[in-house]
């Protein structure tokens, strides 16, 4: 490798660095509970009555929060980023928009208004867009789906384009909220709303003030690949493993988590303050689709057989308890604090071991050559830290104590049980029980047994340093922080609540949950452990019965795999209607008004010239101008025979036609001049 390839890959890494250094200089004002600061800059005048655009950033305990984490988890991957893509042809490529990416993001978190936040949203998008989509040329072994027996194979590039299309989409019906958002409020600033909320929000019809939040939440839902506009995620698989560790661990997804974040004090204190009861759609849409969201996902995770991909489910599915933590939050005046913190705490922990997870899952894929699990298999002899590291983000994610899932899980079914949401609390019991399902699948079908078709078998071995040592680390935290989960968590609280009671008015409940909650939480998430992971361990570790026989020997499990392995045929349905469906249609549109009615005016238009031309040709061309032609000629000819006799070349006759010339321009000039 040149100099100048060193130099560049050293400042692509070293820009997210001084990104990580500026995020933690804010931490000792988070401590000591004096970050709240916002600069303002007028940008565009507006006419009255609206206020000027403005661009600034505000800083509090969410925006510092949020940029630890994204440029803490970033830096790594970069790091790791070193090892994984090195070779790579379009590295300065991947560099500028993998920089873009952390800036974006950024920019996102720390803006103090809609306007200013929507250039790191879209930045975000297009950044995802291009690295998702980052093998445009489509090369075969770049292809992601199948096994091409099973299901299609899907190319990069179409992979890049569905998420940028189904996020784009999104974010239409997110630019729409905030307009309307805009008319009654007079303001895009996040403080000015908060402040106003019950003005504006209940200067609203019921039925407006719905529409408002759906098409606000619109913008989450795609972001955060939340139902029904999540299916975009799992083909975002196809950009190299950094990449989907970004995605999913510090960037995209989390943006969505974020805008919620910040916007439920608005409408908490517009519901519970103002008495605005539209609000309360606000909290109710977040829950549910969060709750039936981290179900649906962890289903599908059950049955995937590409090991990034259920990863990917996973994404969805603990995306889905932050959203439902968030959204159960606001159902009850008491509840909001414990479970705004629940979320935020389950944020911290889903992106160290996520990105942990997807990590090592590029370390895999890369030393096996390929996606499937079903062809890799007794991995844990040849990668040993690397199983050990993809174990401990495995347990974390589960929830196994002492692991810091644990503690962030627990806390969001606490909340469910104290705010006396049993549906939402039954579907995050039973998502428990299908992750740590999945997770012991996943690990078990990569690591354990014997070996199967590894490609390159000779030449598989442990990861570089520089690849592992950064997943390692993040692994090593979801221990350590797991161990020190209480200390962790009352941190959290100690730095959110006097926030969010000082800046927000929010009523701070006691702080002591009830101990018969707590243990019936626990309780509850140790019986959903025991009750996944036990059929997981013997159908995958023991392989007593063998899965593929399990599934043969019994229809009803047949149906089932079936269904959750086409996607809920929510994919399925998704293009027949919006693809295929469209492609009839305009199939349609062409043969009906294209064939039929286009087509035959083209024809009858053309047909009319050809006509007027074919009429004038006869009636003006040849009967016309073709017996003028003749006559100008000769009348040409006549007139040159008889001006010529003029012209005899005697000197007498030339200086009387100059005078007779000069004559006649005199007479002109007197008569113009007279006029």
């Amino acid at each position: 490798m040149c100099i100048r390839d060193r130099a560049r890959d050293f400042m692509a890494v070293l820009y997210s660095f001084l990104a990580l250094l500026m995020c933690l200089s804010m931490i000792p004002d988070l401590l000591t509970h004096r970050a709240f600061e916002e600069e303002i800059v007028t940008w565009i005048a507006l006419p009255s009555p609206f206020k000027p655009l403005e661009i600034g950033v505000l800083i509090d305990p969410l925006s510092i929060f949020m940029a630890n984490i994204v440029a803490f988890i970033s830096f790594l991957i970069m790091v790791y980023s070193l090892g994984y893509m090195h070779g790579d042809p379009g590295l300065t490529r991947y560099w500028f928009f993998m920089d873009f990416f952390i800036g974006s993001m950024l920019l996102l978190v720390l803006s103090n208004n809609f306007i200013q936040m929507l250039f790191g949203w879209e930045g975000v998008g297009l950044c995802s867009y291009a690295l998702i989509g980052y093998y445009y040329r489509d090369e075969r072994e770049y292809w992601i789906g199948g096994p091409e027996s099973k299901s299609p194979l899907v190319p990069p590039s179409h992979c890049g384009m569905k998420a940028f299309v189904m996020t784009a989409a999104a974010d239409t019906g997110l630019l729409i909220g905030i307009f309307i958002l805009f008319i009654h409020a007079g303001t895009f600033n996040f403080l000015e709303l908060y402040r106003t909320a019950p003005t504006w929000l209940g200067g609203m019809s019921h039925g407006l003030a719905l529409l408002m939040i759906i098409m606000l939440l619109c913008g989450p839902i795609g972001k955060s690949a939340q139902f029904p506009l999540h299916e975009w995620l799992p083909e975002a698989m196809a950009g190299p493993a950094p990449v989907s560790a970004l995605i999913h661990a510090a960037t995209m997804v989390k943006a969505g988590v974020y805008l919620v974040a910040r916007l439920s004090p608005i409408f908490h204190y517009a519901l519970w303050v103002g008495g605005v009861d539209a609000a309360l759609y606000f909290f109710l849409i977040v829950a549910w689709i969060g709750g039936f969201t981290a179900f649906l996902a962890a289903s599908q995770a059950c049955v995937s057989l590409e090991l990034k991909k259920a990863l990917a489910y996973s994404t969805i599915s603990q995306i889905g308890y932050m959203m439902m933590a968030l959204g159960v939050a606001g159902l009850t005046p008491e509840a909001f604090a414990s479970g705004y913190v629940a979320g935020l705490f389950h944020l911290m922990s889903h992106a160290l071991f996520k990105s942990s997870l997807f990590l090592c899952s590029g370390a895999v894929i890369h030393a096996c050559g390929t996606i499937y699990m079903d062809r890799m298999g007794g991995l844990r002899r040849d990668m040993p830290y690397t199983y050990l590291f993809m174990l401990m983000g495995a347990l974390s994610l589960s929830g196994i104590p002492p692991f810091i899932g644990f503690w962030s899980k627990d806390l969001i079914l606490e909340i469910c049980l104290e705010t006396g949401q049993l549906p939402l609390l039954a579907l995050g019991s039973v998502t428990a029980a299908l992750t740590i399902f999945y997770s012991i699948r996943f690990i078990a079908l990569t690591f354990h047994g014997e070996r199967r078709e590894h490609h390159g078998e000779a030449h598989i071995h442990e990861a570089p340093p520089i690849m592992w040592v950064p997943y390692g680390v993040l692994a090593s935290l979801t221990l350590i922080l797991g161990v020190a989960g209480p200390l962790l968590k009352k941190t959290i609280i100690e730095v959110f609540y006097p926030y969010l009671h000082e800046f927000y008015g929010i009523h701070i409940a006691e702080a002591h949950t009830p101990l018969s909650n707590t243990l019936m939480a626990l309780a509850l998430s140790l019986s959903m452990l025991i009750l996944g992971g036990g059929p997981a361990y013997m159908i995958y570790i023991r392989r007593r019965p063998e899965p593929s026989r399990l599934v043969e020997e019994h229809g009803f499990l047949s149906a089932i795999h079936s269904f959750l392995w086409n996607r809920w045929y929510i994919n399925s349905i998704y293009y027949g209607v919006f693809v295929d469906g469209f492609l009839r249609v305009v199939g349609a549109i062409n043969r009906i008004l294209d064939v039929n009615f286009i087509d035959v005016f083209h024809k009858a238009v053309r047909d009319a010239f050809v006509w007027i031309c074919s009429a004038l040709m006869r009636f003006v061309e040849v009967d016309v101008i073709y017996q003028i032609n003749p006559a100008v000629a000769e009348g040409a000819i006549a007139l040159y025979d008889r001006v010529k006799r003029m012209q005899t070349g005697v000197l007498s006759y030339n200086i009387l036609y100059i005078m007779v010339t000069l004559f006649v321009l005199l007479l002109i000039i007197i008569f113009m001049g007279g006029v």
